[in-house]
């Protein structure tokens, strides 16, 4: 019984493990393809309407961004908790959303990343349903995240 107990702890300690190291990657996560044909559109939470990708999950601004610049590749760790929204092409803009604002950014890893009245978008890794607005307002990485509406404003 002690054997197995011992074997136990070691599996699941090597599963942490395995688990710190992939969260502590330096590099972003890699864009699943379906996601770089991208159309951006409404979806109405607790807070409003707000932008979300196609799968439904809030798409956020970083206050720390200026217009048309990704501020967050360049924060250790950043892009990890918090990647870029990445396109192939023009993304498109769902109803209710003007196009004339919907745009792409290159970034310097040579991502086309998304942009909405010039705020690069992102989504929240440890976002698990679509519609949550929970990390609105989330401060970290030296900035705030919040969602955006359909007229380009953060939705706090």
């Amino acid at each position: 019984m002690k054997r197995i107990c011992i074997l136990l702890a070691g599996v699941a300690l090597a599963a942490v493990s395995v688990s710190a190291v992939a969260l502590a990657r330096p590099e972003p996560p890699t864009a699943h393809p379906a996601l770089l044909f991208f159309t951006v559109q409404l979806r109405h939470t607790r807070l409003g309407k707000v932008l979300a990708n196609a799968a439904g999950y809030t798409l956020f601004e970083f206050t720390k961004d200026r217009p048309k610049k990704d501020t967050c590749l360049k924060i250790k760790g950043c892009l990890t908790a918090w990647p870029e929204m990445p396109v192939q092409g023009k993304p498109s803009a769902g109803p209710g959303l003007r196009a004339s604002l919907l745009s792409t950014i290159n970034t310097p890893g040579g991502i086309m990343q998304v942009t909405y009245a010039g705020h690069p978008l992102y989504i929240h890794l440890a976002d698990r349903g679509a519609g949550r607005t929970s990390y609105v307002g989330k401060k970290e990485f030296g900035g705030k995240w919040y969602a955006v509406n359909a007229k380009g404003h953060a939705v706090k």
